[in-house]
């Protein structure tokens, strides 16, 4: 923690010289100057007065570095944050006060950087907080995108619509320029054998990468660096060809080695998006294994200690061509023969797999791979091949061939990185507990019997730094002033607050906390949408990225039902609803796509109906991002965890949800099955099919039109959807949607459609008890601080870092 006593003199001298530049007092100085300002007083004060981890010792070999590969972090905002962390935000809020501001006003003007996008980046964000707090040595490494994924608004249909998100990436305060590690990344080219097992690779064309760190302050603990790549180029203007009259290639080099960073995920429908894809994954892990290799050998230490000291963790498919970047470099570079390097290799990675969906495990044509990675793809080929023997060895003459087709790195032209990682990791993780079960089951069983002792379980968590402390500062007071010890370190002391859960004062205080953050959120819908919500209806939050395993389009089934049964019998008595939707899908992702706009013409006809007065409102919030969702969290009622089951990895959204005392409506799916466990199956509500049942509904023909002929609410509800109701009666608006609920529901939406159903009116039946409802929100908070990141870093020091 910082000392107050040393931080006031340097708050005071940097404001008066920072006031004496602009020719102004205190007073005159803007909330953005103000942001200014502190952001680069807190950047200081974590580079100079906070602690940085470093390697261990000679002696020691159990504390190794964690690299930690991640193609995205959702880092969110910083400046709070960073600011609790180091111990000054009070003081710092004290000070302003003094000027007539107000520190959360200040905190407004930073942009949330626009490096990530979901679940994938936000875990890694978490980690990284968790690991500076746990002290455990770490660096984070990704890219320093100009544009993330991108900006989200919506046009006169309700369409989503894309722009760039351009966040200041070149001005953000937060932030070290780190010149001296510059690296140079080649493309292309051609491969010559040089002897043995070492070649030389001869790329057509480099690029650079230049370092930015951005300070992960750690919670009384240390900092330490988020390392991200930036591409470029050193000939920045090609005077010859400008001379030549070829003005548009003049500056042809810096263009594109800058594409490189330009954007998160660029889309990959067509051939030059994917070998955009390639070139991006590609230059991130080879500037992040050089950086690594380059730490390693400036402590003089042999290169066959490498796995002693250093753990390159990948988090997803996306770096997995740094395992043959690695091999590359110690067999080309430092002249390791073959069984040297694969063993310090294969000792050094670890990869956590976050879906069993297809198109997450990445697979790239192999043509691709030799026409911009040729010396990679060589090596991947013998991996392949000695893979091959391995398997061979193992399996039986007639098991052998699905073996293969399973366990192959290369197959039918293609190669499977997923395959990759798991062969060239010492250990593989799910997230959830029912996931790593199905990765071993249905995923990579003949993986799971060639390498015995590799896969493990680690289940998701989250910083309750950011996701209580900072986004529920008076549910945060609420628990400083009934628990014994520091909550925000050791999450399990919340369950000091369970025996206070029928205590009458205790759970009026929770619920006035509860109403107060829904009339904030009503506030920002207010300014976000124009919409004005009940604030006494239920808040029913489905907040995450869209895609069809979601369901979103199950709730919106749900709530055109809903709306028809009002507008049948408008006297009958109901539990008022406002059901919030955020989230984005990826540009390229149609039918996601056509879920929003659908979501956003019922929401149209709801919202505007006089004959609902409130009773039933739909609410999408646009561009959701890290800040966005610290105000839609504290204020949920109901957390909508509604995947099919074995879809869903693990979910982190849902225990942000009910650790803030939301009720999780759910499936048997990812985390949702270990949030029951320790909530209690009376303070959750689970429905739809299980993992086994959805598996027998597929070998039995699942026929999704049968239950739209059987379920006469079901066939209403989609008819709506077909007939221009909610589309200014345009029928062909949502006809692709509508078709492939009734002709294809590869998830399942109609199967659980009357289950789901049952389900929310279980909600609505808990609601209007609200003592019962509020004990149960409270035990949600109580039980579940098994959910904190720092339980999973432990997990990853003792199960997979050792």
């Amino acid at each position: 923690m910082t000392s107050i006593h040393a931080f006031q003199p340097l708050f005071t001298s940097t404001l008066n010289d920072y006031c004496a530049q602009r020719f102004c007092t205190p007073t005159q100085l803007t909330d953005r100057q103000w942001y200014q300002l502190i952001a680069k007083l807190a950047h200081q004060t974590a580079l100079h007065n906070f602690p940085t981890t470093l390697p261990p010792p000679e002696n020691q070999t159990k504390g190794r570095k964690v690299n930690y590969l991640s193609m995205e972090f959702l880092i969110g905002r910083l400046l709070g944050n960073n600011l609790m962390n180091l111990g000054i935000y009070e003081f710092v809020n004290q000070q302003l006060t003094q000027y007539g501001k107000n520190l959360v006003d200040i905190l407004e003007q930073e942009r949330d950087p626009s490096l990530g996008n979901g679940g994938l980046g936000r875990l890694a964000a978490c980690y990284l907080d968790s690991m500076a707090t746990l002290a455990q040595p770490a660096i984070g490494y990704g890219l320093h995108y100009q544009y993330g994924l991108f900006k989200q608004h919506f046009g006169s249909s309700g369409e989503q619509l894309e722009s760039g998100d351009a966040w200041q990436r070149d001005f953000y305060p937060m932030q070290s320029h780190r010149s001296e590690l510059a690296q140079q990344v080649g493309f292309g080219g051609e491969v010559q054998h040089i002897e043995g097992d070492r070649y030389q690779w001869q790329p057509k064309w480099q690029v650079n990468g230049e370092a930015f760190d951005l300070p992960v302050v750690g919670y009384k603990g240390v900092q330490q660096p988020l390392r991200l790549w930036q591409g470029y180029s050193e000939t920045a203007f090609d005077l010859a060809t400008f001379n030549e009259g070829n003005y548009l290639h003049a500056e042809s080099r810096v263009i594109d080695a800058a594409k490189l960073t330009k954007v998160l995920y660029p889309n990959d429908n067509h051939p030059e998006g994917k070998a955009l894809r390639l070139m991006q994954q590609y230059f991130h892990c080879a500037c992040s294994v050089a950086d690594i290799l380059r730490q390693h050998l400036a402590q003089q230490r042999p290169l066959a200690t490498l796995p002693d000291y250093e753990v390159i963790q990948l988090n997803d498919t996306h770096p997995a061509i740094a395992i043959p970047e690695l091999m590359r470099l110690l067999l080309d570079e430092h002249q390791l023969n073959w069984s040297q390097a694969w063993e310090i290799c294969r000792k050094t990675f670890a990869y956590t797999n976050h879906t069993l969906l297809p198109e997450a495990l990445e697979q790239w044509d192999q043509q691709l791979l030799a026409e911009l990675l040729p010396r990679h793809l060589l090596i991947i080929e013998r991996i392949d091949r000695e893979l091959y023997q391995q398997v061979q060895a193992t399996f039986s003459a007639e098991a052998f061939e699905n073996a293969w087709h399973e366990t192959a790195i290369l197959m039918n032209h293609r190669v499977r990185m997923a395959n990759l990682c798991v062969v060239g990791a010492f250990a593989v993780n799910g997230v959830a507990q029912i996931h790593s079960d199905l990765v071993v089951s249905d995923l990579f069983p003949a993986y799971a019997r060639l390498f015995k002792g590799k896969f493990h379980n680690v289940t998701n968590g989250v910083t309750p730094r950011r996701w209580i402390r900072q986004a529920n500062p008076t549910l945060s007071a609420l628990l400083d002033q009934h628990i014994q010890g520091d909550w925000t370190k050791d999450l399990t002391l919340l369950s000091q607050i369970e025996p206070l859960a029928k205590n009458p004062q205790f759970q009026t205080a929770y619920a006035t906390i509860k109403q107060q953050n829904k009339q904030r959120l009503a506030q920002e819908i207010q300014q976000l949408t124009g919409i004005t919500v009940n604030c006494e209806g239920i808040f029913d939050v489905q907040i995450k990225r869209f895609h069809e395993y979601k369901r979103q389009h199950l709730n919106l089934l749900n709530i055109i039902a809903t709306y028809q049964a009002l507008k049948a019998n408008p006297t009958a008595p109901c539990v008022p609803r406002v059901f919030i939707f955020s989230g984005k899908a990826a540009p390229g992702y149609f039918m996601a796509k056509q879920i929003i706009q659908a979501i956003n013409g019922v929401g149209e006809v709801v919202n505007h109906d006089p004959d609902l007065q409130g009773k039933l409102q739909v609410v999408f919030l646009p561009d959701y991002r890290v800040s966005l969702a610290e105000k839609i969290i504290p204020a949920a009622d109901v957390s909508e965890q509604i995947s099919l089951a074995g879809k869903e990895a693990s979910g982190t959204g849902n225990m942000k949800l009910a650790l803030n005392g939301a009720i999780t409506l759910g499936t048997l799916d990812g985390a949702n099955v270990e949030i029951a466990d320790y909530a209690g199956a009376e303070n959750v509500v689970i429905f739809g099919h299980t993992v086994d049942s959805v598996r027998q509904l597929r070998e039995q023909g699942y026929a999704p039109r049968d239950y739209y002929e059987q379920n006469p609410q079901l066939k209403q509800a989609i008819d709506a959807l077909a007939d221009g109701t909610f589309s200014s009666g345009d029928r062909e608006r949502f006809k692709p949607l509508v078709e492939n609920l009734l002709n294809d529901d590869y998830f399942c939406v109609l199967a659980d459609f009357a289950s789901y159903v049952e389900a929310q009116q279980e909600i609505a039946k808990r609601y209007q008890n609200q003592t019962a409802w509020v004990e149960s929100a409270i035990l949600n908070t109580a039980r579940l601080g098994v959910f904190s990141a720092d339980r999973s870093i432990r997990d990853y020091q003792r199960k997979i870092w050792k």
